[in-house]
């Protein structure tokens, strides 16, 4: 009973000595580096920095339109100036929202000079409103359409034909992803496109490099589609990267043997884009093929052994303190069970 009653008496006084410590200057050996206080100087609104307006030519189309919301300058210099909108690219989240009205107003601001329209999985988009950008602007050198469902191969045609009707100034086309293109139509379009088999043999399509930026990469060949010779079907074609891959031998007796076909037709590894045998696919943990020798330099799963290849590796499930992971099938089967 004294020895509480004299803990209760100190408490007071220790607490004293705590708020008088902290109070207490700190001694000139300190680490510690007292915060110096800042004051907050109200800054006058004015106008844009002149930097922000020799970036607009190189903005996204979602950064450019937002950059034309944010004050009256801006506006005018992203309306009314021709350079921005030379190069017209349509991506996500843009591309589901894109109409044929909505196509012409943004083409319209090129005033007839635009070089490149990528419209990239615009479904909305209708021959008649591609036709009609077509129509005002034959100096387009780039189309690239992809996937855009709402297409024909005869609105393609179309176009492709106006634009090789005025100087001849289409350089580059990517139809991959728009149905029923019949056999004769793509050679409709090479003619157009003025291709020839040489130009095609110097330039290869990889199936490793299919997700590369189209915009950067200089080495795919004019058109982005091709016959298959397996199936006969117009589809992206891919060559093998490997010198001495035995399919390649094998075409010099058979002209079918060889590994270059579509994905559907001959698998190939994710990671090197080489043909794979049915007995050489390595499972993955994210479904994709990949050959013995890239299955090897990946890191795998902690409780499967599967590796994610390298475009999927957002998927795997780590500790912070690990390089360890944990693919998404086996969290949610073994560790969220038992968290």
């Amino acid at each position: 009973m004294e020895i509480s009653q004299v803990i209760e008496d100190r408490e007071p006084e220790a607490m004293e000595k705590l708020i008088q410590k902290a109070k207490d200057p700190l001694p000139s050996n300190s680490c510690i580096i007292p915060q110096e206080e800042y004051t907050i100087q109200e800054i006058k609104p004015g106008p844009p920095h002149e930097a922000l307006f020799l970036v607009l030519a190189y903005l996204p189309l979602f950064e450019l339109l937002a950059m034309g919301e944010v004050c009256m300058s801006l506006r005018d210099a992203v309306h009314k100036d021709v350079l921005p909108w030379l190069n017209i690219i349509v991506e996500r989240p843009l591309n589901l929202r894109l109409t044929d009205e909505i196509l012409k107003n943004i083409a319209s601001k090129a005033i007839g000079r635009l070089k490149t329209l990528a419209l990239m999985n615009c479904v909305k988009i209708t021959d008649d409103g591609l036709q009609s950008v077509i129509d005002r602007n034959h100096g387009i050198n780039k189309l690239y359409i992809p996937t855009c469902t709402g297409l024909t191969s005869g609105g393609v045609i179309r176009a492709v034909k106006t634009l090789s009707e005025h100087n001849h100034s289409l350089k580059s086309l990517r139809i991959n992803g728009i149905y029923n293109i019949e056999k004769e139509e793509l050679e409709i379009l090479r003619s157009y496109l003025q291709m020839n088999l040489s130009q095609q043999m110097q330039q290869p399509m990889l199936f490793h490099h299919r997700n590369l930026s189209m915009f950067s990469n200089k080495s795919e060949p004019l058109i982005d589609v091709d016959i298959c010779p397996k199936c006969k079907d117009v589809r992206m074609v891919y060559d093998c990267p490997r010198e001495a891959c035995k399919r390649k031998n094998k075409k010099l007796m058979h002209p079918t043997a060889g590994c270059k076909g579509c994905n559907l037709c001959i698998p190939r590894c994710e990671e090197c884009g080489g043909c794979l045998e049915s007995e050489e696919i390595e499972e993955t943990a994210c479904g994709d093929s990949l050959c013995s020798e890239c299955w090897l330099k990946l890191p795998k799963c902690n409780f499967c052994n599967r590796p994610y290849c390298n475009q999927h590796t957002h998927r795997q499930c780590k500790h912070s303190s690990s390089s360890d992971f944990v693919c998404d099938v086996c969290h949610e089967r073994y560790v969220w069970n038992f968290t």
